[in-house]
């Protein structure tokens, strides 16, 4: 499988990260383990998480995803072989881009994760509370002291991302090299209106958060009422408008005359996309996930990328 270069980082993951943010909540330690033993057996290298995954679900209070990430590390002994991802600020008990946040944030990952390093550590949101520069004079600090390999930024505006860029050129800092964007058939006016512009200017690497739509791109959910007793249903409820049942209809269409799943053709429209390295998906079964990956091998003729783009709308 070819690779794809995250920025200019030196970095290179498959076209395709799987998404951590189940392992520990819909996903079990032993499911999560199946799901990750597939994923690797299929050449696949990269994986994001987050400290705060899955502080929203009941009974859960975050770390959760990386210490099941850890641990399949430590049984399976394939570090070398992954890209891992994690991201520092959003979590409340470390929440911020303070240089002292993300110094103890960083360990606090490390020690869950069973590793001595991250390939790429995210700003997981923007935190103008702190200049950009001690922010990004502590991701150097961890870059020198080899505890990190790369830096991204998610949930950054196209504005924002762009300063942070002008910071590290100026001061001679490490810069984000990948930004992790909201980013989806339906969801693409922020990305769009900027982000990618920024992205493509400077050559940074993209990988989109929310690829299906929390799930709603999958065409497994049809209505509202299907979500009933669904953990997602927070996250799917704003997708049932009159554009979003478009886009699913025209969706399904598509699928059906290509002989493709929705999601495999929802996934292959943002790899079609020039500015996107690589969509990150999550799946809670090994049908589902290998939905997912072959998804990779599709490609959609410029007719089906047509009707897509007028459905949104």
């Amino acid at each position: 499988m070819k690779k794809r270069n995250l920025g200019r980082s030196g970095v290179e993951i498959a076209p395709l990260v799987f998404g951590g943010n189940v392992f520990g909540w819909t996903a079990d330690e032993d499911r999560s383990f199946t799901l990750l033993d597939r994923f690797v057996e299929r050449g696949f290298n990269a994986i994001d998480t987050a400290d705060v995954y899955s502080a929203w679900a009941p009974g859960l209070e975050g770390g959760e995803s990386e210490t099941v990430l850890g641990q399949w590390l430590a049984r399976r002994g394939r570090r070398d072989d992954l890209v891992l991802m994690s991201k520092v600020g959003m979590w409340e008990p470390r929440k911020g881009l303070s240089a002292a946040n993300i110094e103890a944030a960083v360990e606090d990952s490390l020690k869950r994760l069973r590793t001595d390093y991250l390939d790429v550590y995210f700003a997981h949101i923007d935190d103008q509370d702190v200049p950009l520069e001690e922010t990004l004079g502590a991701f150097a600090r961890l870059i020198e002291a080899g505890k990190v390999r790369t830096i991204g930024a998610s949930n950054y505006s196209a504005e924002r991302l762009g300063e942070a860029l002008a910071v590290s050129r100026n001061q001679g800092l490490p810069r984000y090299e990948v930004t992790q964007p909201l980013y989806n058939l339906y969801d693409r006016d922020d990305f769009e209106a900027g982000l990618a512009n920024v992205a493509e200017e400077h050559a940074l690497g993209v990988v989109s958060y929310f690829s299906l739509a929390s799930g709603f791109l999958t065409g497994k959910y049809s209505k509202l009422e299907d979500l009933e007793g669904n953990a997602r249903a927070d996250f799917l409820k704003g997708y049932f408008d009159e554009r979003g049942q478009r886009l699913l209809q025209e969706l399904l269409n598509v699928s059906d005359e290509l002989g493709a799943k929705p999601a495999q053709v929802a996934l292959a429209w943002l790899l079609s996309r020039p500015a996107v390295t690589a969509p990150i998906a999550s799946a809670t079964s090994l049908g589902q996930l290998d939905e997912v990956l072959d998804s990779v091998s599709l490609s959609l003729p410029e007719q089906a990328l047509a009707r897509l783009d007028v459905a949104r709308r």
